[in-house]
């Protein structure tokens, strides 16, 4: 089983993606405070979005701010969650996730994302068929941690799926339903998460290489980029060696 990229765990520009993902992610909190109410103990959606931006070490204030927003907004901006699918360079599989109060300049800025970097915006369905949407805890390995066997017990007993296991990390896949249990359960057991999230991960990967690997890293920064993009899935893997050559 391959090893997940996630959408913003790429070399270069490390700032201002981060940056990028605060302004996402305070979105986020914004639109799950609005539909579910400000208490995170009693919204799931608002209590995962925040668990995501305080992984990756997200102002407290800026959590603080986006909730007040969504506090005081009675007539405030609507947002409501579009999932576009298409095709990039080489015929790999992207979905898309958007939070977007314009669905018309969404629509047309994702259109072009996929269009200008030799992809282009597919039907609803029409890749969504070659991933699983599964919960995904990504825990550093330590030289502390528990041997492979071990943790693998210990993530199953909690009720994962599956483990995939590397150098740097155990991830570990559950069910959607399950999600919260194992995730509560591994905290409880001490562990911390690099990430920690629901979303969809490719059933197979694809190799991308020379100038396809050039134009998708190109279009998940266009992706990165813009706004109304809450996030990014896709089925292709850049080498190490690729990503050198990229820079």
């Amino acid at each position: 089983m391959p090893k997940f990229k996630l959408f913003a765990d790429r070399k270069g520009k490390a700032d201002q993606a981060k940056n990028n993902r605060f302004v996402k992610l305070a979105r986020e909190i914004y639109v799950q405070a609005r539909r579910g109410g400000p208490n995170p103990e009693a919204n799931y959606g608002l209590r995962t979005a925040i668990a995501s931006a305080r992984a990756i070490q997200m102002p407290a204030d800026n959590i603080e701010r986006a909730l007040k927003k969504a506090a005081g907004a009675a007539d405030g901006d609507d947002y409501e969650e579009i999932m576009y699918e298409g095709y990039g360079p080489g015929g790999v599989a992207i979905m898309v996730k958007c939070l977007t109060d314009n669905r018309n300049r969404t629509a047309s800025d994702v259109r072009a994302i996929f269009g200008k970097r030799g992809g282009n915006l597919g039907e609803s369905g029409c890749v969504s068929y070659m991933f699983d949407h599964k919960g995904l805890l990504v825990i550093a390995r330590e030289d502390d941690s528990p041997d492979e066997d071990s943790f693998m017990m210990e993530a199953l007993e909690a009720g994962a799926e599956d483990v995939v296991v590397s150098e740097e990390s155990y991830e570990v896949l559950t069910a959607t339903e399950d999600y919260e249990a194992v995730k509560t359960k591994l905290e409880e057991a001490g562990y911390k998460f690099e990430t920690a999230s629901v979303r969809w991960l490719p059933q197979n990967t694809v190799a991308a290489e020379g100038e396809n690997a050039e134009k998708l890293m190109k279009m998940m920064d266009a992706f990165e980029d813009n706004d109304d993009v809450q996030d990014v899935y896709h089925n292709f893997e850049i080498s190490d060696e690729e990503m050198s050559r990229l820079g």
